[in-house]
């Protein structure tokens, strides 16, 4: 006589104590963000999976950077990201034309608000403090070749291929030439951080034009109070005006050619600076999406990921 032996399993008990997720869980509590999204959500509940649990798609797709497709997979695959997501273990997952949609809807307002969001929950958890700063800007290149625009900018008689003519020509209307130096050019946008030198924490983030100087998109990215440590490039009188604004102590590396430069107290803010050039070295040059606004989200979104990971590390 045989008998049929039914075993029950919780997806909880597949998913290791140790795993990133669950400290990841621990760290940010996403049930103070549930309000913002719900109000995004509106009428749409997504095909009845919810704002809420796509937003958690979202997050991994960054933390893992996989495409929709992949991210399709990766959840129906995945129980940690099942786990992590709010999914049952037998519960069907979202394809992948949901999470372009979510994206859309989503929006850079909504999103820069999540962020300081948590912002918030970390300096209340004593992480960020503001007190020194760390400011930065590095190249963003689009994907374009820039082959197509020469040829049309021919065909339409214009003299160059520059920013003026580029918007005419270009599948990325937002994407500029920017230039680092006399020697450096990319064809983009410019991704302008401030990172806490307390914790090495993002605190803002701001994607602008290539063609923006540093000194100009300082005023997206200044702290609220403290001291900011800058190089060459934010000397000039934009980033000066942006830090007396905030009521802010810009201790920028000044040019060689600038009067009262000391080179002592200059590669003191320099060594100050040092540590803190890993949160670009870490992250991506190249642009995932076309446009000024979906690389906006797409910053923050990687800016969330980065957070959530160094928490792991300060948390341990």
């Amino acid at each position: 006589m045989s008998s049929d032996l039914v075993l029950f399993v919780s997806l909880d008990s597949l998913v290791p104590e140790s795993h990133q997720y669950r400290k990841f869980k621990k760290l940010f509590n996403f049930k103070s963000i549930e309000s913002t999204l719900l109000d995004v959500e509106g009428s749409s509940n997504y095909k009845g999976y919810g704002v809420v649990r796509l937003f958690k798609c979202l997050l991994l797709q960054f933390m893992e950077d996989l495409s929709d497709r992949e991210l399709e997979r990766y959840i129906s695959d995945s129980n940690a990201a099942k786990w992590f997501c709010d999914f049952k273990l037998t519960e069907q997952t979202p394809d992948y034309t949901v999470y372009s949609r979510l994206r859309t809807k989503i929006g850079t307002k909504v999103l820069s608000d999540i962020f300081a969001i948590m912002r918030d929950q970390l300096r209340s958890q004593g992480y960020m403090s503001e007190v020194f700063t760390f400011v930065d800007a590095s190249h963003l290149i689009s994907k374009a070749n820039l082959w197509e625009e020469r040829d049309d900018a021919k065909r339409l008689k214009y003299e160059k291929l520059n920013n003026e003519s580029l918007p005419q020509v270009a599948h990325d209307k937002d994407a500029r030439m920017g230039c680092k130096g006399k020697r450096k050019y990319w064809y983009g946008y410019k991704k302008h951080v401030s990172v806490d030198m307390q914790s090495g924490l993002i605190n803002k983030v701001a994607v602008t034009k290539a063609n923006l100087t540093d000194s100009a998109g300082f005023k997206h990215v200044c702290p609220s109070g403290g001291a900011v440590y800058a190089d060459k490039g934010y000397c000039t009188s934009p980033a000066r005006e942006s830090a007396m604004f905030k009521n802010v102590h810009l201790a920028a590396i000044k040019k060689n050619n600038m009067k009262g430069k000391d080179f002592n107290l200059d590669r003191f803010y320099s060594k100050m600076r040092s540590p803190y050039e890993r949160v670009f070295s870490q992250q991506r040059r190249r642009v995932r999406y076309v446009g000024l606004a979906k690389n906006q989200l797409s910053e923050f979104m990687y800016a969330l990921c980065f957070n959530l990971r160094r928490c792991v590390v300060l948390a341990t």
